[in-house]
């Protein structure tokens, strides 16, 4: 063969080498950067002709005064939707995906376990947030968590997945399963950590059932509302502070208000922030304030969107409900009942307002309810809790004196929390009122001696029936021989008549 030939031969088969090779294998090693190239952040901005928001008044908050475009907010214990803007769009989630990546963490790891660092769990794009741990080094599965959640680690998220899974595919079909469980219709996850991928989005409102579901996880609580946290020392680095420089919003430190003002909010617990290019700027947020627990998401909106939506949004449901106790809901409207045989000089006329006290070692419960709600459940009380009463409301009554029960079911299925109720006076009975059996009973049989003491009046009431008897029967006996004397008499002598 001519060597030139040859050449060209062997040149036009690499060739074709390389195209088999890039049409092959490229798709598959693509960055997921690469596909996020498409998307160009622009920051929202509010329409055009809406009034400027009032945190004086923030219960005039309207969706269109939140630069996300999509958000929602619910209260955490029963999922009730307070206010949502375009909450069923599909957005993509970028990091608040790890909101459930570490819950099915918590639920399907083991927190002792010591796992390792893998090649295949790292990540190397460009931007993209890491827990910084080299392959082959070795972590507490827990602070693995940690990490993972303060630093929103994506190779943290990818070894969880590991971990748990196998391998992020399989993790993701766990992701998937899940969150269907949870009810959520419109959410689908390709990976763990949030990074782009078109198969990977979600809404504002699946989220948030995903975010209720991860806050009544204990171990969730405690991990999402941490803001820094201390990696211990590895078989490879020292210990090393992680901070989520990101989230002093959920920081309840004085000295962080003095350098992040607006950031912080007083009544935040957690969650989660996530960006990316296609996904603008998301915060999945909880908040606490007198036994109000509310959630909220924003999705696609500024960087100092995030925490300003989120502060509306929280002001907002704060200032539409509320939370009380069955203590304090009883206290709103207690029960008054008329006694009888009170006190002819009585004041209130035997009226009697019934007080409410707590039993021994009860669990606290709290009634949430919008403040129309709460009114309406006052008014009717009896539709809320369940009230027996265990005595009559006859005089005597002393203050204090338990009068009956009130009994709340919560509606978390918990057991039941019982109250007494007492009376809130005292209450005397008048001097003429008749001795109740209860009384007659208790006379008789507190006297130590049976038999009533010997009188005068005793005297003449048992020998009356004998004075009676005796004078009956003579009283019988006079007639009897009277009616016997007339039997035996003659009839008197005709002295006009013969008879021959």
């Amino acid at each position: 063969m001519n060597p030139k030939r040859f050449r060209f031969a062997r040149m036009l088969c690499a060739a074709l080498a390389i195209i088999c090779c890039c049409t092959v294998v490229l798709p598959v090693i693509t960055p997921q950067t690469a596909l996020a190239e498409e998307y160009r952040y622009i920051d929202p901005r509010l329409p055009s002709g809406v009034a400027p928001y009032d945190p004086e008044k923030p219960e005039e908050l309207s969706p269109d005064q939140l630069y996300a475009k999509s958000a929602i907010l619910i209260e955490a214990s029963t999922g009730e939707v307070i206010m949502e803007k375009n909450a069923d769009e599909k957005r993509f989630p970028a990091s608040t995906t790890k909101i459930l990546t570490t819950l099915l963490a918590i639920m399907m790891g083991d927190m002792s376990q010591t796992v390792t660092m893998s090649e295949t769990a790292m990540v190397y794009e460009e931007g993209a947030a890491s827990i910084d741990l080299e392959v082959g080094e070795t972590i507490n599965f827990a602070d693995l968590l940690f990490a993972t959640m303060v630093r929103s680690g994506n190779d943290g998220a990818n070894l969880i997945a590991e971990t748990v899974a196998g391998d992020t595919y399989r993790f993701a079909e766990l992701m998937n399963n899940a969150a269907a469980m949870y009810g959520c219709t419109n959410t689908h996850f390709a990976n763990p950590s949030g990074l782009h991928d078109e198969n990977h989005y979600t809404t504002a409102r699946d989220m948030a059932i995903i975010a209720r579901a991860a806050m009544e996880n204990d171990m969730f609580r405690k991990i999402a509302s941490t803001f820094s946290y201390t990696l211990p020392r590895s078989n490879v680095s020292r210990s090393r502070l992680l901070t989520g420089a990101a989230r002093n919003w959920l920081n309840q430190n004085q000295e962080a208000t003095a350098e992040t003002p607006s950031t912080y909010y007083p009544y935040a617990i957690g969650i989660k922030t996530g960006f990316t290019n296609a996904a603008g700027y998301c915060y999945v947020g909880a908040a606490e304030r007198d036994g109000v627990e509310l959630i909220s998401v924003v999705f696609y909106t500024t960087s100092n969107g995030r925490w300003s939506d989120t502060k509306k949004l929280m002001e907002y449901g704060f200032s539409q409900f509320v939370s009380m106790t069955p203590e304090e809901l009883y206290n709103k409207n207690p029960v008054v009942v008329d006694t009888s045989g009170f006190s002819l000089e009585d004041e209130e006329i035997g009226r009697l307002t019934l007080n409410v006290r707590p039993r021994a070692d009860q669990r606290t419960v709290n009634i949430v309810a919008t403040k129309t709600e709460m009114e309406e459940k006052a008014r009717n009380l009896r539709q809320t809790v369940l009230i027996e009463y265990t005595r009559d409301f006859a005089a005597p009554i002393e203050m204090g004196e338990v009068m009956g029960t009130m009994i709340y079911y919560p509606d978390d299925g918990g057991s039941a929390v019982e109250y007494d109720l007492v009376a809130g006076r005292t209450i005397l009975r008048r001097s003429n009122a008749p001795l109740t059996l209860e009384e007659i009973e208790n006379l008789v049989f507190s006297d130590p001696n049976p038999f009533p003491p010997l009188t005068l009046e005793l005297l003449l009431l048992l020998l009356l029936p004998v004075v009676l008897l005796v004078l009956l029967v003579l009283l019988v006996v006079r007639m009897f021989k009277r009616g016997r004397r007339y039997r035996h008499s003659r009839l008197p002598r005709s002295l006009n008549r013969h008879f021959r």
